[in-house]
């Protein structure tokens, strides 16, 4: 190849370097887009989600007060009672051949004090003319005054009999929802017997026994005393209900228990809710929601936007006043709703990122915006 043609491919090869240098450099990448949330001083009402039992206001065991055979039955399993209604009939024959023999005794004892009495006012004329000793006449009056005797006890036992008497029908002590009966017609019962014949139970209210733990208890009292929660106006308590459902009906707060149960370490809270329908019944299992007070001027996060590092910690990434975003411990109290009430770490005006967190590191530069809305597929939508 002659030499001026290589020196001409040469010049060409150069002029199209020269000529790709030119060209500009593609453009860098934007900063990624995230969903911020800015962070503002909320007064929220403080809740505690606790478990706890249902318990009838009233529970009376009817029980036998007398010995004897069941004659009858006279309500219906289930069904509602009042009080005073005659619940079962015991045979009442013995008792009523006892007060019979009681009466006896009374009209013998009232008929034998007639005779001391007059007796006892003729020795003391007697006695004055002396017809009779003294002794006699001493005799006579205390006669008199142990007849006298005779009748006022012969007058409480014709009372005990009827009593007795009275007791073979086994009335109802309060008014509510009676349970089965544990004895039938021809059964044998006793008094001071191990088992009652039914149960009676009052649930047109009922209470909510739920415990909390000491410690919870302690952190609340604190909180109220250093100003920053304050307490609720009234004891509101919710009720979830086995099934997940809410009860329509809110109920109050009545009492705390005074002593920490030492096998458990929690204390007792008593609630009352009405129970028109009879919804809730004794010894069902739910859980109440109670209305502890309310912690002014708290921060809330949403839950989105805090996550927990290898050591459990909880982190947040906010957005700094230079657009990049920064790493911050946090340290948070409670949950109310999808929102954590923090108590250190972040404060108001904080641009907490809740959304594109994926692969973003502290120090990038990203471009906050306002967090999208996802909408939900409906039920059965894929």
């Amino acid at each position: 190849m002659q030499k001026g043609t290589i020196i001409g491919l040469l010049a060409c090869a150069s002029a199209l370097a020269l000529t790709g240098c030119g060209k500009e450099a593609p453009p860098a990448p934007p900063p990624p887009a995230v969903g911020v949330v800015t962070l503002k001083v909320e007064t929220v009402p403080l809740t505690a989600e606790l478990p706890g039992r249902i318990a009838a206001v009233e529970t009376a065991e009817v029980r036998p007060q007398i010995s004897g055979v069941i004659r009858r039955r006279l309500f219906t399993e289930g069904g509602y009672v009042r009080a005073g209604q005659t619940l079962y009939e015991i045979d009442d024959a013995p008792y009523r051949a006892a007060l019979a023999q009681a009466q006896g005794n009374l009209a013998r004892a009232q008929a034998s004090i007639s005779a001391a009495t007059l007796q006892a006012q003729r020795y003391k004329e007697l006695v004055g003319i002396n017809a009779v000793s003294k002794q006699e006449a001493d005799n006579a009056t205390a006669s008199a005054q142990q007849a006298r005797a005779d009748v006022a006890a012969q007058r409480a036992a014709v009372q005990a009999a009827q009593v007795n008497q009275n007791f073979t029908r086994i009335k109802a002590p309060i008014s509510g929802r009676i349970g089965r009966s544990l004895f039938t017609p021809g059964a044998l019962v006793q008094t001071a017997q191990a088992d009652p014949l039914a149960t009676i139970q009052r649930t047109d209210t009922v209470y909510v026994d739920v415990t909390q733990s000491a410690a919870e208890v302690i952190n609340l009292k604190q909180a109220l005393k250093s100003g920053g929660v304050s307490e609720a106006d009234g004891a509101r308590v919710q009720l979830l209900l086995p099934n997940g459902s809410v009860y329509p009906i809110e109920g109050r707060l009545q009492f705390s228990e005074v002593t920490v149960d030492p096998t458990s370490g929690a204390v007792t809270l008593r609630a009352t809710f009405p129970n028109p329908d009879g919804l809730l019944l004794p010894g069902m299992y739910v859980r109440a929601r109670i209305v502890e007070g309310q912690r002014r001027e708290a921060i809330l996060a949403p839950q989105q936007g805090i996550t927990r590092d290898a050591r459990g910690r909880a982190t947040a990434m906010v957005v700094n006043a230079q657009n990049k975003a920064e790493m911050r411990e946090v340290q948070v109290d409670r949950a109310v709703g999808d929102k954590w009430i923090v108590t250190g770490g972040l404060k108001a005006g904080d641009r907490l990122i809740v959304e594109g967190l994926v692969n973003l590191r502290p120090g990038a530069d990203v471009r906050p915006g306002a967090p999208q809305q996802v909408t939900r597929p409906a039920d059965g939508a894929r």
